[in-house]
């Protein structure tokens, strides 16, 4: 049950978000559907073999921010430009994962910083999906509702309310019309092509993303739940290795799960540590079955109004966000400001010379926390002895 939770929770959270982003980028329908069926295969065969393998409940994702940086940045480019960008952040996180570089990278990158930057790029987000609401009170207002009582009274459960409560209102409304034509499921291959524009839009912002708002959380997920025997290299390794090769057919990149990864680690899935595994292969077990019926599934969800979708997205984002803001405020005192910097230029959609608003927020934040930490060691070395 863990498992099953675990797939419908971040479907239903996502989902809206994927629609977006292939409109986004110009993803043709064929194409649509087969960047959503090499993700979920991917995650379903790497996901299955890394919990056989280690015993322990690895739960793989994709990358929350990452889409949020396609849907912002991907007007910009063509398909291809897309796919050689996401080709790229895939096989940067497998040659982190391999080489070790992965623990260089997780001892050097602020974490204020990173959380600053994941919560700028999720605040638009969060924003659109609020402000849709006075233009469809009877479909999101609602939805708002029943997303309030269940982060009340049953948290892990609040997205998937809230998209129930949003269809619901949806049919009354006559706002969902269905009938339309599913695509089989089937893998496009989509050749890359590579920019110095995308990569900078999308390859940096994408594999910063991943390693701080889902590898290092995803891992902290499992020692925190008595898994430290599971080695953090084969885990990013992997991951990136299968993104690398699901890629070329739209994938987006591939990570370990954080917020769902918590649903099947935890005493809640099963009291014998030594039995979560099975969480994690019911959850693997999901995930093939939604990229085989991907067609279906994208058919489904694009009945639904716009509105409802955008609202939905705003909604099941706010978890995430909350992280990154948590991560900005107990930060040290030298760091909050340039957290805040990070934070705002990121969500202002701030781009200049070709580079994208994450890649200036973290550059500014970074510079200004470095000059501050450079005056202060100027100031103690020139106090008077």
């Amino acid at each position: 049950m863990a498992g099953l939770i675990a797939v419908l929770v971040s479907a239903a959270s996502n989902l809206p978000l994927f629609v977006q982003m292939f409109g986004a980028v110009h993803f043709t329908p064929e194409q649509s559907v087969s960047s959503l069926a090499s993700m979920y295969v991917a995650l379903a065969v790497t996901g299955a073999g890394l919990c056989l393998v280690f015993r322990a409940p690895i739960i793989l994702g994709w990358n929350t921010a990452g889409l949020a940086v396609l849907i912002a940045e991907g007007a910009r480019l063509t398909p291809g430009e897309v796919v050689g960008a996401l080709l790229l952040a895939a096989a940067l996180l497998a040659l982190f994962g391999l080489t070790g570089l992965f623990d260089w990278i997780a001892r050097h990158l602020p974490p204020p910083l990173a959380a600053a930057l994941l919560a700028g790029v999720l605040l638009p987000f969060v924003l659109r999906g609020l402000t849709a609401i006075p233009t469809s009170p009877a479909l999101l207002m609602p939805m708002l509702g029943a997303y309030l009582i269940g982060r009340a009274f049953a948290p892990r459960w609040a997205v998937p309310l809230a998209l129930l409560a949003g269809l619901s209102a949806a049919v009354l409304t006559g706002d969902v019309h269905l009938g339309g034509a599913h695509l089989p499921m089937h893998f496009t291959f989509i050749e890359p092509g590579f920019s110095v524009r995308a990569f900078a839009a999308v390859t940096v912002p994408s594999v910063l993303l991943a390693v701080a708002s889902q590898h290092l959380p995803g891992l902290a997920i499992l020692s925190a739940s008595g898994y430290r025997d599971v080695p953090p290299r084969p885990l990013v390794g992997l991951t990136g290795l299968a993104g690398l090769l699901a890629a070329p057919f739209g994938s987006i990149t591939l990570n370990l799960g954080a917020i769902t990864a918590a649903i099947c680690t935890g005493p809640d899935a099963h009291p014998n540590p030594a039995k979560r595994y099975i969480a994690g292969l019911t959850c693997a077990a999901g995930y093939l079955a939604l990229g085989l019926n991907a067609g279906v599934v994208l058919g489904l969800v694009g009945v639904l109004p716009g509105p409802l979708l955008q609202g939905l997205a705003g909604l099941a984002l706010l978890g995430p966000l909350l992280m990154g803001r948590e991560g900005t405020m107990v930060a040290e005192p030298r760091w909050r400001e340039a957290a805040l910097l990070t934070l705002v230029v990121t969500a202002s959609g701030f781009a200049w010379l070709g580079l994208s608003a994450p890649v200036w927020g973290l550059g500014l934040g970074w510079s200004l926390a470095a000059a501050r930490s450079w005056r202060e060691r100027r100031a103690v070395l020139e106090e008077p002895r």
